[in-house]
């Protein structure tokens, strides 16, 4: 069945909530002030089975102007718009105030009701139906349907339920397998069950039983129940008027414009990149003016960033940056309004393009991201990060999903290193200055063997993924990388005569000491080399094994090592301490227990309390 949520706009006491009641038999006024006063103030909520395969669902809004944000929460989610003028009264400020606000919000199609027609005679209709036309053309409305009707006579409806149904199958169905958001616009408790909370899902589904988060609070709550035009179901699509009964939570811990979504998919941010509309009858508007933000159910005091310009002039269009007070959720793609603060009027609104102060406020740069190129746009956001980016931040930061953003890499130019998008330039440019750096590091160092891997990642990719600098090193055929060492492909260490003779000359003065070592610092003076030269000298005997680390300052020969291992191995299993471990050995308690220390890491004994087990 396909679903499509109709939304009512017009002026005070022109007929909306009458006309609703007479399409479905439903009283949208639910409040007592309402009813008393005959005036619509808060959203009010109808649906109509106009077919077998379509249902409307109907959000009624009040129309005077005190409350058109309590009207700006409900068309948000709307797929057409009921647009209604009194054939008494004609169009009337709130009338044109409705409009622009349809307008602006992309709102694509609808249908404009009459009502009243039972007031007025035929030639006065006729003067109301030019005005409609003067008031719509140009605009989304300006083909649309013109139905004179009664809500007390009945005259009119059928017609107009024919068209409702006629530009309701032209509605395209929401996107069901989008990511669910669900924005409130009420929240109540109901006895017996706890929080409910209400809104039109405008993307995704939500089944019983599910996880959500609550944004902008971060909160994570169940959903024990799910209801749609108060029927229970056990999952609601895009489209449908739902209704959740939420675990965990409280009715008074929630608000109208908070949105429900999936769990740790987005962030709520404050501040976005937009393509605002300034209207024709709006003031210009200045840098850091202050405004009332509204995007689906919420209401946010903001201010406005320009750049470039000291203010957008009335009937023109601009990229500008909105600072918001709270957190709110938000994506690229979404529709807003702002109204002055005082008076407090429509003045604009526009799209979303992107999120938080990420970029620069360049119109080349947003006129990308408001592109319909989804490739060009991940292309940007790739390029503009510094070590790019993975799927799960593109759909944070753009909404899509996940098929979408795989479709679209495949159009750009990445790197594609698993669910991960690097930009190939970027990438090309990082593994030559990895090259570089690499020969840089020989010339300076000739006699060690390469730079060490986190050295290198230090060096050139501070505080990137490990895994980049593994593809890049990858990538890098001219660099080798053995366990932490990155070389040259082609470097070799080449010893000159001095280096030789050195090398030779501490390696003889550690294999002759056996166990009685000698100090390092004193082998290293005495080698005949500068002491720079004589460490890198150590650090090549150390690599080939030919001496062997024990403590920091403690270096024994190889061959003095195997020989204890072996006068061990003679004694396995047995056990012994250290007093028994010097007499065995000859050596004193200052080399006994490193060596000890060191046997255990190697897992040649094992302490026991204050003896030892050879293994």
């Amino acid at each position: 069945m396909k679903h499509v949520i109709v939304g009512t706009a017009g002026h005070i006491d022109h007929g909306k909530t009458a006309l609703v009641k007479a399409l479905t038999g439903i009283d949208a006024d639910r409040l007592e002030e309402e009813k008393r006063r005959g005036i619509t103030i808060d959203l009010g909520f109808a649906h109509l089975q106009l077919t077998p395969s379509l249902r409307l669902g109907f959000v009624d809004v009040p129309g005077h102007e005190r409350f058109v944000k309590n009207m700006l929460a409900g068309v948000g989610g709307i797929d057409l718009v009921l647009f209604v003028i009194a054939a008494d009264e004609s169009v009337k400020p709130q009338t044109r105030e409705h409009f622009d606000i349809c307008r602006l919000l992309g709102i694509p199609r609808g249908v404009v009701a009459l009502t009243k027609s039972d007031l007025v005679e035929a030639d006065l209709l006729g003067l109301v139906r030019l005005e409609v036309e003067e008031l719509v053309a140009g605009s989304f409305l300006e083909s649309a349907p013109v139905v004179p009707v009664s809500s007390v006579t009945g005259a009119g409806l059928e017609e107009l339920r024919k068209e409702l149904a006629r530009v309701a199958a032209a509605a395209p169905e929401r996107n069901a397998s989008g990511h669910f958001r669900l924005p409130m616009d009420r929240a109540f408790t109901v006895k017996g069950f706890g929080a409910v909370a209400t809104g039109t899902l405008i993307s995704g589904s939500v089944a019983k039983e599910q996880e959500v988060e609550l944004y902008p609070a971060g909160r994570r709550v169940r959903v024990r129940g799910v209801e749609v035009h108060g029927s229970q179901t056990g999952r609601a699509v895009a489209g449908q008027r739902t209704a959740v009964n939420l675990a965990g939570v409280d009715a008074a811990e929630l608000a109208r414009g908070d949105v429900l979504s999936e769990p740790g998919r987005f962030r709520a941010v404050k501040a976005i990149d937009c393509r605002l509309d300034l209207l024709p009858s709006a003031k210009p508007l200045k840098h850091r003016a202050p405004v009332h933000f509204h995007s689906g159910t919420a209401e946010i005091e903001a201010e406005v960033r320009l750049a470039g310009q000291s203010s957008v002039a009335p009937g023109s269009a601009a990229f500008v940056r909105i600072l918001l007070r709270d957190p709110a959720l938000l994506l690229p793609g979404d529709r807003f309004i702002i109204r002055m603060f005082s008076p407090v009027v429509t003045i604009g609104g526009g799209v979303v393009v992107d999120l938080g102060n990420a970029g620069k406020l360049s119109p080349p740069r947003l006129e990308t991201l408001a592109s319909a190129d989804a490739a060009a746009r991940l292309a940007l956001l790739v390029r503009e990060s510094r070590f790019g980016m993975g799927t799960a931040d593109l759909v944070a930061r753009t909404g899509m999903l996940e098929s979408e953003i795989a479709a679209a890499a495949a159009r750009a130019s990445f790197v594609v290193l698993g669910s991960h998008f690097v930009d190939r330039s970027w990438f090309q440019s990082a593994r030559d200055r990895l090259v570089r750096t690499v020969r840089e590091f020989h010339r300076a160092n000739p006699l060690l063997p390469g730079i060490a891997r986190e050295d290198l990642r230090a060096r050139e990719l501070p505080d990137a993924p490990l895994f980049l600098l593994d593809a890049l090193l990858a990538e890098a055929r001219e660099l080798v990388a053995e366990g932490d060492v990155v070389r040259a492909r082609t470097h070799k260490v080449a010893l000159k005569e001095d280096e030789e003779q050195a090398r030779a000359s501490i390696e003889r003065a550690f294999e002759q000491t056996g166990l009685a070592t000698p100090a390092l610092s004193e082998v290293l003076a005495q080698s005949g080399v500068e002491p720079a030269r004589a460490r890198s000298l150590l650090a090549i005997l150390l690599r080939e094994r030919r001496l062997v680390r024990v403590g920091d300052d403690l270096v024994f020969h190889q061959s003095a090592i195997g020989k204890l291992r072996a006068l061990l191995a003679a004694r396995r299993p047995a056990r012994f301490n250290v007093s028994e471990f010097k007499e065995w050995t000859g050596i004193s308690r200052k080399y006994a227990i490193p060596l000890l220390e060191f046997l255990d890491r190697e897992r040649v004994t094992r302490r026991e309390g204050d003896q030892r087990l050879i293994l």
